[in-house]
């Protein structure tokens, strides 16, 4: 009982903390973000050595000490907008890509009118083929939100390392809560 009492009382003292600090930035025509203050753009050598693609993401911009990075992807999509359906379709995806996911918040949710997947988690990726000379897990907290506008679909993910979830993950619900796409 004392441990709920404790529990209930650090989390009213903590939900009346300050708001994180964040700055607008128009990333393209009619796509305005917020970014926490303190983040700055990647350049285009360290997007290419953190995100691998083809398709280089719209916009990176990372915490001063490089450990968590938010970006913006855009993505052509054959798929029309009904979250519903598409919410279990990128929980799949996210699955297949990580040994094991733990998921915080899976839903449909609007931002600004708008409406997102919203997929919370804790990713593990875990090497296995090396056997006994296998590298430590790779464990990430991540907050990626997907919404689809016209022919395009919007790529919103934020990154952390899993140890410094709490710090960050009231950072990241700031941050995917101030998204404006017209």
């Amino acid at each position: 009982m004392k441990i709920l009492v404790l529990l209930c009382s650090l989390f009213a003292l903590t939900s009346f903390g300050p708001k994180p600090k964040l700055t607008s930035v128009k990333v393209a025509p009619g796509l305005t973000v917020g970014v926490p203050q303190g983040f700055t753009p990647l350049p285009d050598e360290g997007i290419a050595v953190k995100f691998p693609s083809p398709r280089k993401p719209l916009a990176v911009y990372s915490s001063p000490n490089t450990k968590a990075d938010y970006s913006v992807a855009v993505r052509p999509t054959m798929f029309g907008p009904d979250y519903n359906v598409l919410l279990p379709m990128y929980k799949a995806s996210v699955q297949r890509l990580y040994t094991k996911v733990e998921f915080l918040t899976q839903e449909v949710r609007k931002v600004n009118g708008r409406e997102f997947v919203a997929l919370e988690f804790v990713s593990t990726m875990v090497d296995s083929r090396r056997g006994a000379n296998a590298l430590a897990p790779i464990r990430k907290y991540e907050y990626i939100q997907y919404t689809v506008q016209g022919e395009q679909l919007y790529i919103f993910s934020f990154s952390a390392p899993a140890d410094e979830q709490p710090q960050w993950r009231p950072i990241a619900q700031a941050v995917q809560s101030d998204i404006s796409l017209k």
